[in-house]
């Protein structure tokens, strides 16, 4: 099974930013952690990151016929984009939704996902293991 890890805006930032929310581990760090954790489970995980909406909309387009599940982190853009909700909607590719906090119990704007209705589940609060859930679901 190969699995697209794609993580959203300001995910670059993973280990700088809000060390109390995301940890102090990068996110490069995180990405092999997850290749391997793959590999070791005898799949193939590719990872990219992109501050930018459309790009997003991209890959989830070409990952038709190249991945067999989607695990996304969009950050803020879970919020409020019907663009990455549309590409999601549009492909045959399952998408699990990741989230590295608990964002019910952050700022009540991040309590709504504009993305979970389009996927196939979603994943919270568990930090760089939500990712792992997340990547098990689809093997699982």
């Amino acid at each position: 099974m190969k699995l697209l890890i794609l993580n959203g805006v300001n995910l670059n930032l993973t280990g700088k930013r809000e060390q109390g929310v995301y940890g102090s581990e990068s996110l490069e760090s995180i990405n092999r952690e997850l290749e391997a954790f793959a590999a070791a489970h005898g799949h193939t995980a590719v990872c990219k990151q992109t501050n930018l909406e459309g790009e997003i909309c991209t890959l989830i387009h070409e990952a038709e016929g190249k991945y067999d599940g989607i695990v996304l982190n969009a950050g803020a853009f879970t919020h409020y984009s019907y663009a990455i909700r549309d590409a999601i909607a549009s492909v045959a590719v399952p998408v699990v939704e990741v989230h590295m906090s608990n964002v019910h119990a952050r700022e009540e704007f991040r309590r709504k996902s504009v993305l979970t209705e389009v996927c196939r589940g979603e994943v919270l609060g568990f930090g760089k293991n939500s990712y792992k859930l997340a990547m098990e679901s689809f093997w699982l």
